[in-house]
């Protein structure tokens, strides 16, 4: 083989192998980073992956939120209607954070009654609900799926956050 030939055949298989490595490096980056919605009827029937970051939503469960007075742990409970479990949260909820309320979480289910949420989503106004959250109510043929789901493309569009930054106690009085 002529040596100008057999350096530019060099040259172009290193170029595959790198955009190969490329490649297998986003696809691994991206698998790692996808977080999939699931509804509370999903999450005690087995569907959801335990130990895996993902959104959970459906309503707050009257009665069900306890706080611990001395720290900012919250756990409530979530139900669609067929399935209800429990979510702990450290951080401040959103200010329209409410029982009976639609919310969406994000975090690791460690157990299926159990997860772990590092942010809460609480809706903003009285007709919007995330189409996520209000398809898996109307399946469920609980009453509260009959309201309006929203139709922004972002997640979040009508939610106010909830933020898990501890509070230090050192702000400045008003």
């Amino acid at each position: 083989m002529n040596p100008v030939r057999k350096q530019r055949l060099i040259l172009v298989l290193a170029i595959l192998a790198g955009l190969a490595v490329a490649v297998g490096l986003a696809v691994y980056a991206l698998r790692q980073n996808i977080n999939l919605f699931y509804t509370p009827q999903q999450v005690v029937s087995g569907e959801a992956p335990v130990d895996t970051k993902m959104r959970v939503g459906g309503l707050v469960v009257d009665g069900s939120v306890r706080r611990n007075p001395e720290t900012l742990d919250v756990t409530f409970a979530v139900t669609d209607g067929k399935g209800t479990f429990d979510i702990h949260y450290r951080g401040i909820l959103p200010d329209l954070f409410r029982e009976g309320q639609g919310i969406v979480a994000n975090g690791t289910l460690v157990s299926r009654d159990r997860f772990e949420a590092e942010e809460v989503l609480a809706k903003h106004d009285e007709t919007y609900m995330p189409p996520e959250v209000q398809d898996a109510l109307e399946k469920a043929g609980h009453p509260g799926g009959a309201g309006k789901a929203g139709s922004g493309s972002d997640d979040s569009e009508g939610y106010s956050r909830g933020y898990s930054e501890s509070y230090s106690g050192d702000r400045p009085a008003d």
